[in-house]
């Protein structure tokens, strides 16, 4: 397997040309190895190919996961699945293999402020970027005024129409900030054009019962859920607040009452 200076050069710009960096990269190691090993011919060619699909995936993973804009330290490898009541954490395991993306359910998240439905609702989406799935995050208020500015510049389509690309959209504390009668319209317009085409992901700490204030008006509000629990999980995590918890932990014992008497 011995090449000349020529061969080199010729095999370094023909892989250039094929943009094939990673191979270009490692074509001389495996070599090496190859003859080290006695391998074949084939074994030597497969073993470069795979080095190339492992680097582009990897890149395509990493592409993706900026694209989704999902929160990086809120996946699933950093929640404590403990927290959750066995049903729940059986719920949970139940949706990581992304079947229901491929049913086009949405996944709805209801809780107190704390009991972490947007890391869990974003590892799951973490799970999904992973399987090779185009995922969205925003927060409500954040998406509101973007489709609210689409629409000012005669682009809402256009906007709704990109976001049509992804399998799943995470909208993350829906009703946690009151927004106006017509930022509400705007998102109402997206929740129905995605029904039964692609998954809505969305966490609330307002049960159905109180989103006739996040809509502003009952017929709305009636329509916009109808569409969303057509086809849905509804995970309920009524489980006390995490960072209540940390708080409780880090905060420092009280002095005992006999050294308190001693002193």
């Amino acid at each position: 397997m011995k090449r000349s200076d020529d061969e080199k050069a010729a095999l370094v710009s023909h892989l250039k040309e094929l943009h094939l960096p990673t191979i270009r990269s490692c074509f001389e190691e495996l070599a090496r190895q190859a003859e080290q090993e006695t391998l074949s011919y084939e074994r030597y060619l497969l073993a470069l190919i795979e080095r190339e699909l492992q680097v582009r995936r990897q890149h395509r993973l990493e592409r993706q996961l900026r694209d989704s804009r999902l929160p990086m330290d809120k996946d699933l490898t950093s929640f404590d699945m403990k927290r959750l009541p066995a049903k729940l954490a059986r719920q949970v395991k139940s949706l990581l293999d992304g079947s229901f993306v491929d049913r086009r359910e949405n996944l709805l998240a209801f809780g107190t402020v704390g009991g972490g439905k947007t890391h869990l609702l974003c590892g799951i989406a973490h799970e999904l970027v992973r399987q090779g799935r185009k995922v969205h995050f925003r927060s409500c208020g954040l998406l509101v005024q973007e489709l609210l500015a689409a629409k000012r510049d005669l682009k809402l389509s256009r906007a709704i129409k990109k976001l049509a690309s992804y399998e799943a959209i995470v909208i993350d504390d829906l009703g946690y900030v009151q927004q106006s009668r017509e930022e509400m319209e705007v998102l109402f317009t997206l929740l129905a054009e995605r029904y039964e085409r692609g998954s809505v992901m969305i966490t609330s700490n307002l049960p159905f019962s109180k989103w006739e204030a996040i809509f502003k008006d009952p017929m709305t509000t009636a329509a916009a859920i109808d569409r969303l629990v057509h086809h849905c999980v509804i995970l309920e995590l009524n489980i006390p607040s995490y960072r209540m918890e940390q708080a409780k932990k880090n905060r420092p014992d009280p002095p005992d009452a006999s050294d308190a008497s001693a002193a």
